[in-house]
């Protein structure tokens, strides 16, 4: 999730914010900040008032405190509040930052943030290569329990709490798809430690030293840690793909021989 101009100035300041909330509370701030996102989302009146500079911000800080504060903990409400004098690009940022929120918090409450990003990697593999679990978690027909439940089934007992809510927070985010919100959580999670997530396809599993030889190549040319997600994917029969943010490093045996097919084409 990204931010512009005003917006990413009050992300940034509300991410240094959130880090004052104690460990043991960062869990239940984090489910506290989702469900304040979503009650914007629903309540499309009181988002345009509060992000309203023209209206004075005691009200609009009143406002949030009266209508939100009794249902979320001090934290949360604290952390709203200080949204709401903030100024924003566009309206819905103010959500958008809120669920942002959401997701450091449950990445910081996890005790092995490294597992967690490549649970959510795993995750969203599964759901993207089997149809009808995706089908099934993207069915407006079904209800949210219906699709917590199936993810319950699937995560229950193998993955961190954090992992599974932020799979369950997936299902009705501001995400086009489960997929797209399950990858831009990966990359909150690396980030959150520092470092970045390249995801790197291979004919056959590498072994660790090569693991390690790549991570470290790769964290010496962007110059900070790089967290691999690694795919093996038999139909690129030799070489490696990297992707990493938007560059692609493709060295595959398959990319070189469409390079050789269409020189000789043309």
């Amino acid at each position: 999730m990204s931010f512009r101009g005003a917006s990413a100035d009050a992300a940034a300041n509300l991410t240094d914010q959130l880090g004052q909330v104690a460990g043991a509370d960062v869990d239940a701030v984090g489910r506290d900040l989702y469900a304040l996102a979503q009650s914007l989302r629903a309540e499309g009146a009181v988002r345009r008032f509060v992000t309203d500079q023209s209206a004075p911000l005691p009200a609009r800080q009143g406002l949030v405190t009266e209508v939100f504060g009794p249902k979320v903990g001090p934290e949360a409400r604290d952390l709203l509040v200080a949204a709401v004098g903030h100024r924003w690009t566009r309206t819905r940022d103010l959500a958008d930052a809120l669920e942002h929120l959401s997701v450091v918090a449950l990445v910081r409450s996890a005790d092995d943030v490294d597992r967690l990003v490549d649970e959510l990697f795993a995750v969203r593999g599964t759901v993207n290569n089997h149809p009808d679990l995706r089908n099934a978690l993207s069915d407006p027909a079904r209800s949210a329990t219906d699709k917590e439940s199936l993810l319950d089934d699937l995560l229950g007992g193998k993955a961190l709490p954090a992992t599974v809510a932020l799979t369950k927070q997936a299902l009705g985010g501001s995400y086009r798809t489960v997929v797209a919100a399950l990858e831009d959580y990966e990359k909150t999670a690396a980030a959150v430690q520092g470092e970045r997530v390249a995801t790197v396809t291979v004919a056959r599993a590498l072994s660790e030293a090569d693991e390690q030889r790549l991570g470290g190549a790769l964290s010496r040319q962007y110059g900070r840690p790089v967290h691999l997600n690694v795919v093996v994917d038999p139909a690129v029969i030799g070489g490696l793909r990297v992707e990493i943010g938007d560059d692609v490093i493709d060295g595959t045996v398959l990319s070189r021989l469409d390079d050789a097919r269409r020189k000789i084409a043309g």
